[in-house]
């Protein structure tokens, strides 16, 4: 596309070279003449004026002066915008792979694609244009909505419901019993997982994730979430809309989530905790069990407590040692033993 067709489409301000071809997208340090790329906050803004980028996406009201530019009110939306104009993801074919495994009763809508060695048992139901990967298991009775896409090697468990416009990367799983068990009479019985999983539109869950069944109720991945890779969601847990999950965070059953949440990698939630709408949890961070996170509140460090509270803490303890040493000349001039001494 040339670069004034592009601004025309991204409803952008163009300065520059309006006729220069843009054949791809790429980093604001590896492209090249024929890339769009973006580039906002003060600092990247000084890296683009240099840059070898044939059009850079901007803040609405920037100038770089020598450069080809698209003003536009969100830079990284805008690229996103014409990154699915300029490269288009590659159609796929519709049809049943002959190696494919469908029940008589599962109902496939128009356009759906099955790769091969997918099992599709009874009572499925798929939408129009869904793709479903190499190895895909889906159970009796699992719902699927329109225009989703599940990668290959993907389980999901009976009766799960799927949404519209869902992602599911590869081997992840959905709708595993829970971890629920009850200790008597010596050993541990099993407590029934007999609930759903329900994801709803628009949600994307990230590689290898296991989002586990409700045990008498259902769990539940709000509108819009986004879920990296690796990560656990226990039986019962209620996840709001549009929140974001990063890597490796394990979330333990009966946990409710509000809407607008982001939580950091590595955090580890503990069960019946309900974190309210628009929180923040910083990497690494631990919720006991029962906490009440209270809505727009920003947690750290385990067990999580207030950021700013978290940080002057932290300070603290990073000088423990230089404090130690204190008082150890000072107990040496005073002639008593030092700490070390008396340890």
């Amino acid at each position: 596309m040339k670069v004034e067709d592009i601004a025309r489409l991204l409803d952008g301000q163009l300065a520059g070279e309006g006729a220069r071809e843009i054949r791809g997208v790429a980093g604001l340090d590896n492209a090249g003449p024929n890339d769009l790329t973006f580039a906002e906050g003060e600092r990247i803004l000084k890296r683009a004026a240099s840059c070898r980028a044939g059009c850079i996406l901007v803040p609405s009201g920037t100038v770089l002066a020598g450069q080809t530019t698209i003003a536009v009110r969100h830079p990284k939306l805008a690229l996103i915008r014409a990154t699915a104009v300029l490269l288009p993801t590659p159609a796929v074919e519709p049809g049943v792979h002959a190696s494919a495994v469908v029940a008589p009763g599962a109902r496939l809508s128009s356009g759906v694609s099955v790769a091969a060695q997918a099992v599709i048992e009874e009572g499925v139901s798929i939408g129009a244009r869904t793709v479903i990967g190499t190895g895909v298991f889906l159970g009796r009775g699992v719902e699927v909505g329109a225009d989703c896409v599940i990668y290959p090697r993907v389980s999901i468990y009976p009766q799960t419901r799927i949404g519209n416009r869902v992602v599911i990367h590869a081997g992840t799983v959905i709708g595993a019993d829970g971890f629920g068990y009850v200790f008597a009479e010596g050993r541990h019985h099993k407590f029934p997982q007999l609930g759903q999983v329900v994801i709803e539109d628009d949600v994307e869950i990230g590689s290898n994730s296991a989002i586990d069944r409700g045990s008498l109720g259902n769990t539940v991945i709000g509108e819009g979430t986004k879920i990296d890779n690796l990560v656990q969601i226990a039986h019962n847990v209620r996840v709001g809309r549009h929140c974001v999950i990063a890597a490796q965070t394990g979330i333990s059953g009966s946990v409710d989530i509000g809407d607008y949440v982001v939580i950091a990698g590595q955090v580890g939630v503990g069960d019946k905790v309900r974190i309210e709408s628009q929180a923040v949890i910083g990497a690494q961070a631990g919720i006991p069990t029962g906490k009440i996170v209270r809505r727009g509140s920003a947690m750290w460090g385990t067990p999580a407590r207030p950021m700013a509270e978290f940080k002057k803490t932290y300070a603290q303890i990073s000088n423990l040692p230089k404090l130690a040493r204190k008082v150890n000349e000072l107990a040496r001039r005073a002639g008593a033993p030092s700490g070390s001494e008396r340890s």
